[in-house]
């Protein structure tokens, strides 16, 4: 008999294979809270490598979950907005104990990669001035835009494949965001509608002799600051956070042009080359990329705004998984979702390159930082290298050449 819909269902109770780590045998919740402790701790190498790492751990070795219960969660990260890892992290929990246990589950997963972004941000506020941080930091920014630009490829060919009409979108993106120097997030809605307009018009428009499309150009060039006037920093980054958190499509580096307008441009809480170092951080550490929001919010309130930011960035995250996560589930091959999810993360595949090019007009100033840019794109392009050796190599070719 089959579970009523808005109950999560549980794992059914089958021992691990002989030989498994040991705590591998029977699931509960404070048995993957420790799994995904170590995970967020040793978990190097961006989103669909950690997703491999739950693949082979819960599923094939552990067998604590099966290959559709798995895939389930896949599925629900490539349509809802914010970083696939994490997702799939919730998901799991949330199919062991409900929201409670994606909650469990997602703070023993996150807390190491925080625990090092606070660490190094401390250090980052105390050292800034001295010339050795400085030409650290002259040789990864340059890195750190070549796996940006690596990321908007990658993505951009997952998503768009061979249809033009998804490559137009992220042309189109991605050259208003170079142009401007600012997000326009409302494109990304733009974007998933005139797929929608375009695949799975609604009855009303079928009959049109005339394909629909929607006014990309009425769509205001930013979305509006937070009315913050008045309040603390900290009640500030929540603000924002919780709005950028929503927007997060297709990677966990969609963040980077949204962060940028917001805290570089509408807020004036970072400098251009402390929001290239807020990123650095982010790709260095374990764990969602998403978790750079710490190292903001340590930059911009301290502690509290560090906590503050970090909780703001995944509540939209966490409520995309256990608020519709099942209504997605049962309507993820609906054209109209499927639609907009295509259309919205070519337009984010579009951001991240636009505001790549804009980026790196701050990040590569003279010869050596160009070498470093076209050297990581060409080891990036041509080898799997994880990001974390690369921003390490990048930060060394800075202490020699600065």
């Amino acid at each position: 008999m089959s579970q009523p819909a808005g109950k999560p269902r549980r794992f059914r109770r089958r021992p691990g294979p002989t030989g498994t780590a040991a705590g591998a045998g029977e699931r509960s919740l404070p048995g993957l809270m420790r799994y995904f402790l170590g995970l967020g701790t040793w978990g190097f190498g961006g989103p669909i490598a950690t997703v491999g790492y739950m693949q082979r751990d819960l599923v094939e070795r552990r067998r604590w979950l099966d290959r559709d219960e798995f895939l389930d969660g896949v599925a629900l990260g490539q349509t809802m907005p914010g970083p696939l890892a994490a997702q799939v992290a919730m998901w799991v929990g949330y199919l062991e104990r409900g929201p409670l246990g994606a909650a469990a589950v997602a703070l023993p997963f996150i807390f190491p990669s925080f625990v090092l972004v606070l660490t190094v941000g401390f250090l980052y506020v105390r050292y800034e001035g001295l010339g050795v941080v400085q030409s650290l930091f002259y040789g990864i920014a340059p890195g750190v835009m070549a796996i940006i630009a690596i990321a908007a490829v990658k993505l951009a060919r997952l998503t768009n494949r061979r249809d033009r009409r998804l490559w137009i979108i992220t042309i189109v993106i991605a050259t208003v965001t170079a142009a401007t120097g600012a997000e326009i997030a409302l494109l990304f809605i733009a974007a998933g509608l005139v797929m929608i307009l375009i695949e799975a018009p609604p009855p009303f428009l079928r009959r049109s002799s005339a394909p629909a499309v929607v006014p990309v150009g009425l769509a205001h060039p930013v979305l509006p600051a937070p009315a913050v006037t008045g309040v603390g920093n900290t009640v500030a980054l929540v603000l924002f956070f919780l709005k950028a958190g929503a927007f997060i499509f297709g990677s966990g580096l969609a963040i980077v042009p949204f962060l940028r307008e917001g805290v570089v441009h509408q807020h004036h809480w970072l400098t251009e080359r402390q929001f290239l170092d807020a990123v650095a951080m982010g790709l260095i550490t374990p764990g969602p990329v998403v978790i750079t929001a710490g190292f903001i919010g340590y930059l911009v309130a301290g502690l509290p705004g560090s906590v503050a930011a970090t909780v703001a960035i995944f509540t939209p995250i966490y409520l995309g998984v256990v608020v519709p996560g099942r209504w997605f589930i049962r309507h993820r091959d609906n054209p109209h979702v499927k639609a907009f999810v295509r259309g919205a993360t070519a337009s984010a595949a579009g951001a991240i390159a636009g505001a790549t090019v804009v980026l790196t007009r701050q990040a590569v100033i003279d010869i050596p930082t160009a070498t470093i840019a076209v050297l990581c794109l060409g080891v990036l392009w041509r080898f799997k290298v994880k990001e974390p050796l690369v921003v390490v190599a990048c930060a060394a070719a800075g202490l020699l050449l600065h």
